[in-house]
């Protein structure tokens, strides 16, 4: 039987931190509301404590691609093409928790979760006026200078062309892209 002093110390640390840990924190979950009005929201608190009811989740249907072969799952693009549908959606529903479904969380505390929200609830309000991919600068060239050549670059982030409320004011945000377990999604 090995003793303490010849098990690594980042081990014991482990787990001395998951005993001392909370039990809301080891079982930490998001849940999906319905609020008295229909919408949906997602939350970490129970329903309950925001006046909505808790809907239990539904395994997901495979939706057809544009293309007709591939199926992907909703919350899920498989393609560029389907992340730029999801994010125009979205924006063009005023729907932040559609929003939120194509970012990538990966790694994001508590409280950089909560203020990322309230960004993407402001973005979400905006009228959407364009969207466009964001390739890479090329030594040489100008940063929006991209050919119709043969080289194909692949972009690495969509930038979303926006207006104030006031109809007028222009308004841009530049989401980077992330391709994670066959998906792709947006980073903040």
């Amino acid at each position: 039987m090995p003793s303490f002093r010849a098990m690594p110390i980042s081990l014991l640390l482990l787990a001395c931190c998951a005993l001392l840990a909370p039990a809301g924190v080891l079982r930490a979950q998001v849940r999906r509301c319905t609020m008295p009005d229909g919408t949906t929201v997602f939350t970490d608190r129970r329903c309950t404590d925001l006046g909505a009811t808790e809907r239990k989740p539904e395994p997901p249907a495979p939706l057809p691609s544009a293309g007709g072969g591939a199926r992907f799952y909703r919350g899920c693009a498989r393609n560029l093409q389907d992340l730029a549908y999801e994010l125009t959606t979205a924006l063009d529903d005023h729907d932040v928790n559609r929003l939120a479904g194509v970012v990538d969380w990966v790694g994001m505390s508590s409280k950089g979760g909560y203020a990322l929200m309230d960004r993407l609830d402001v973005i979400a309000q905006r009228p959407l006026v364009d969207l466009a991919p964001v390739y890479p600068e090329v030594a040489g060239e100008p940063a929006d200078y991209h050919p119709q050549a043969t080289v194909r670059r692949a972009p690495v982030g969509l930038r979303v062309e926006q207006t104030l409320s006031n109809g007028t004011t222009p308004a841009h945000v530049v989401f980077g892209l992330k391709r994670y377990l066959g998906c792709w999604w947006l980073r903040p």
